[in-house]
């Protein structure tokens, strides 16, 4: 089984997923990669995603090998490159920026395929992000999520998940930036102040450049004051690397709002479990 996008998985199947997740949290490291080999396409930059990649697949007794992704942009077809890979290997976890060269990587492969990130979706991240809430709140398929920010990989990830999850989201930025086909859980705003006070998830990514300008930031950017108008026992979740006066005010990262560092913790099992789901190794 490949993981390329959330709006392939049903909702069982995420429930299975953080099940599988439970468990390694629970079990401790295990050798259920014990004899298996997976290949790392990261670029120098990746910090997050990469060291729960890599640390996970040696904690639980596989070895992995790394290559930067213009690996995959040499002048072999992908086609050439994945019949010699799946020689050896057993998985594939890659970051590229080109969704459609991860789509042609698991047309040909035998081996399941997982996206760790691309300028399009972010599955594993926003997965692990909706686990970490879970953990948090019981009641997290009832509360209303609200992204503020253009649209990216990082909010179309989150609009997949609140389609197959059944959740309560909305999206808030300047005219243009809602998603072409939106569900019907998706709702799209262009002012802030009128979705606060029923929003119990703030999320947010961080600014592209042409969005980085004193009038945007006045307009959309998450204050320690405007999460004041948020539901009680509202979260703030901003997607790393977040920049503070940015997309997020100092005062709001420095409040009881953000879910802090350790919310990304997780990362590392929810990682694990989708590795093991996709291989179909049991826990």
């Amino acid at each position: 089984m490949h993981l390329l996008d959330i709006n392939e998985l049903s909702s069982s199947q995420i429930t299975d997923i953080f099940n599988l997740t439970d468990k390694l949290q629970q079990s401790g490291d295990q050798p259920l990669l014990h004899g298996k080999t997976v290949i790392l396409f990261f670029p120098e930059s990746s910090l997050r995603t990469r060291i729960t990649f890599e640390k996970g697949i040696k904690q639980l007794g596989g070895e992995s090998i790394l290559f930067p992704p213009e690996t995959l942009d040499r002048r072999e077809e992908l086609i050439d490159t994945i019949n010699y890979i799946q020689n050896w290997a057993d998985a594939i976890v890659v970051r590229h920026a080109d969704f459609s060269k991860v789509v042609e990587m698991s047309e040909h492969a035998r081996i399941p395929i997982i996206n760790a990130m691309t300028s399009v979706n972010h599955p594993c991240e926003i997965l692990t992000d909706l686990y970490s809430i879970r953990e948090q709140r019981s009641d997290y398929t009832e509360l209303t999520y609200t992204f503020i920010g253009p649209a990216s990989n990082i909010s179309r990830s989150w609009a997949d998940i609140a389609s197959v999850m059944n959740l309560d989201f909305h999206h808030v930025s300047v005219p243009g930036q809602a998603f072409a086909e939106p569900s019907s859980n998706y709702t799209f705003h262009t002012e802030l102040e009128e979705v606060l006070p029923y929003s119990d998830v703030i999320l947010t990514d961080s600014l592209p450049n042409e969005f980085r300008t004193e009038e945007y930031i006045r307009r959309y950017g998450i204050t320690l004051a405007r999460m004041q108008l948020t539901k009680p026992g509202s979260m703030l979740n901003p997607c790393p690397p977040f920049f503070r006066e940015e997309e997020v005010s100092r005062d709001a990262i420095d409040s009881d709002y953000f879910v802090g560092h350790a919310f990304k913790k997780n990362l590392i099992y929810v990682q694990q479990a989708i590795l093991l789901y996709c291989l179909s190794v049991s826990c």
